[in-house]
């Protein structure tokens, strides 16, 4: 699949890099042991962080920037890993969809970076490309409805939007009957462990979606 840049983020936002992972899977009901090991992060988050400080995270920080950036106040439009930080540490533990979408919450937790799953055969054409949300742009977000996307770091198909950092699209959502998963890992902070955050990506739906035939692609922004 080819990635791109669009030119305007690219001005924007310099030294950003994301990482692209293709594979096969099996999704289901979150598993018992998925589950486990969900509960075991959420009590070492909430016992780790006060709410004040989660968005001093340096990956969160460094998204909250990006925000700002590109034009969107992230006090009202949260990314998605600080939007599950805060709901543990005020107490309200996360919770289970399937294990495809849990496994991604769990590795936006564990790197502190946007994760998007989306279901592969959903994708219209065989290329992507990140921009920034335009005015009035149609976008449904999965629970939320139409989303004011304006200003959002947004990946796009053929047809239109498919995930921001906030939320993922409607369209294009993890099903029980995905077996095909493209995900994209926006790393905005510079100090991110490229390789790192591959391999705990890797393991994570290895191990809890029964993930195979990986490939891996990364872009970087000049």
């Amino acid at each position: 699949m080819e990635v791109t840049i669009e030119k305007y983020f690219g001005e924007l936002v310099s030294g950003y890099r994301a990482v692209i992972i293709r594979c096969d899977v099996e999704n289901s009901p979150t598993q018992k042991t998925c589950r486990a090991e969900m509960v075991a992060l959420a009590d070492e988050i909430q016992s780790r962080y006060k709410v004040e400080e989660i968005n001093k995270i340096p990956a969160i920080a460094a998204t909250r920037n990006a925000y700002r950036v590109c034009g969107k106040d992230p006090n009202r439009y949260r990314p998605s890993q600080e939007q599950l930080m805060r709901r543990i540490v005020r107490g309200l533990g996360l919770y289970t969809v399937n294990s495809i979408v849990d496994t991604g919450n769990m590795l936006s937790l564990l790197t502190g970076c946007s994760v998007g799953c989306f279901d592969a055969d959903k994708i219209d054409g065989e290329s992507i490309s990140l921009g920034i949300g335009r005015h009035d742009e149609p976008y449904e977000g999965i629970g939320r409805g139409p989303l004011n996307i304006e200003g959002l770091p947004v990946f796009r198909d053929a047809t239109g939007g498919i995930g921001t950092p906030t939320s993922d699209n409607e369209r294009t959502k993890i099903e029980l009957t995905t077996r095909r998963l493209l995900m994209t890992i926006h790393l905005f902070c510079p100090e991110t462990d490229l390789e790192q955050t591959v391999a705990t990506a890797c393991d994570l739906f290895t191990r809890h979606c029964r993930a195979a035939n990986f490939t891996v692609k990364t872009i970087q922004n000049p």
